[in-house]
């Protein structure tokens, strides 16, 4: 039974790893009603620290967000779109103590335990990426919406980052406009 909770447990903790966590903010005073159209704000998405590649990937996953919930692309906007990015590497340690109990010969002796405590330490290293995706009144000149999406990035082939990208923009976008502003 301890075995069987260890390892849900477990499931649980490795399958949030996976999960993008989005947070927004915005400007109460912003119309959202207003803002139909939308382009891209070059000198702001210049700035951000990954490759061309992955810029154009993540340019075409805004693109097509918005474009599913109804803005149009246009060369005279209503709002402007910028993105930026952080990363930064992260270490999890987990350790499990048992007592008593282990995996091993007879009953629960394990050669690996002292006093009677068999410690499993897991030690698990990984990026954590942030996406910071900013909706900008042309206008004003002023940030309106902003959606920061936070996880773990995999880039072990060029498909799966694509796929993980738009994980992260789809998750973003989908928080666009806020609940009881659209």
């Amino acid at each position: 039974m301890k075995n069987l909770v260890l390892f849900l447990f477990s499931v649980v903790l490795l399958s949030s790893c996976n999960a993008v966590k989005v947070v927004t903010d915005y400007d109460s005073n912003a119309n959202f009603d207003s803002f139909k159209t939308f382009a891209f704000y070059k000198p702001g998405i210049d700035k951000a620290a990954i490759s061309d590649l992955d810029k154009k990937r993540v340019l075409r996953a805004i693109e097509s967000e918005l474009v599913a919930k109804g803005f149009m692309k246009s060369e005279n906007p209503d709002m402007l779109v910028s993105f930026f990015t952080k990363s930064r590497e992260r270490v999890n340690v987990n350790q499990n103590n048992n007592m008593g109990f282990g995996w091993g010969w007879g009953m629960g002796w394990n050669p690996w335990m002292m006093n009677g405590m068999n410690n499993n330490v897991n030690v698990s290293q990984y990026t954590e990426g942030t996406l910071f995706v900013d909706f900008i009144d042309p206008k004003k000149k002023e940030l309106f919406w902003q959606g920061i999406g936070t996880g773990a990035l995999k880039i072990e082939d060029r498909d799966k980052k694509e796929a993980r990208i738009k994980e992260f923009v789809k998750e973003i976008i989908s928080r666009f406009p806020p609940e009881g502003k659209k």
